[in-house]
């Protein structure tokens, strides 16, 4: 098997050093209660964003043959609704104590696991994914908006034709933020396990439309839920 060709992609490359505050959060302690406090209390009272509404996006869009791209404890690949029994499954993420987590939960899949910052070209020797899902990672990422874009051409080459890019972020710009959202906002932006604050639809819609067709985002509170295609 040959890796994918990679994108044309004009951007500074960010370091694994620049990559790193927005995946350091998340140790072997903090994962055992992000599922509570990630996608059970910050979800649905400080990002608008109940949990089952991304469920219901990976089950409409996961294919056979995906990648899972940030992959945290791997709720939503434990929890979807794959299109058949035993689909091919792999993880991507920098952080290793994530991959180790999310393979576990999985294991019944038998995950092909990456270690990869997605701001740098990814080699990846394997045939291509039907659909890739990209979940609460943007928001992580060093901005703005038109650096972290170097990511989606990184994963299109990856994605086979027609396939499906879907996933989900935070927003910081044009969007009203309660209270707490926006004390957390400001903490986490000022240790860098976000980099959000110039973040907005615009832009997002923008810089996938650079590297898909047929995009669409909705919000739901102040996150982003998105899907293209490979055309």
């Amino acid at each position: 098997m040959t890796a994918s060709p990679q994108p044309d992609i004009d951007l500074p490359v960010t370091s694994v050093e620049e990559a790193l505050p927005g995946q350091a959060a998340y140790t072997k302690v903090s994962l055992r209660i992000y599922d509570l406090m990630v996608l059970g209390f910050s979800n649905r009272f400080l990002w608008g964003c109940p949990t089952d509404e991304l469920l219901k996006l990976y089950d409409r869009n996961v294919s056979a043959s995906h990648l899972d791209v940030g992959v945290a404890t791997g709720f939503f690949l434990d929890r979807c609704r794959f299109p058949v029994e035993r689909p091919r499954l792999a993880l991507l993420d920098l952080n290793q104590t994530c991959l180790d987590t999310a393979a576990r939960r999985v294991a019944r899949f038998s995950p092909e696991i990456y270690r990869a910052n997605v701001l740098q070209p990814i080699a990846i020797e394997a045939p291509p994914f039907q659909s890739i899902a990209m979940t609460y990672l943007l928001h992580c990422l060093p901005g703005p908006m038109s650096r972290k874009a170097a990511a989606f051409g990184y994963l299109k080459a990856h994605l086979a034709p027609g396939g499906r890019f879907f996933g989900a972020t935070i927003l910081g710009r044009g969007v009203t933020h309660n209270a707490l959202g926006r004390r957390v906002m400001a903490l986490y932006n000022a240790k860098g396990i976000f980099g959000n604050a110039e973040d907005d639809a615009e832009s997002l819609r923008q810089a996938l439309a650079q590297h898909f067709v047929e995009v669409e985002l909705r919000m739901q509170g102040r996150v982003a839920v998105f899907t293209a295609r490979n055309g």
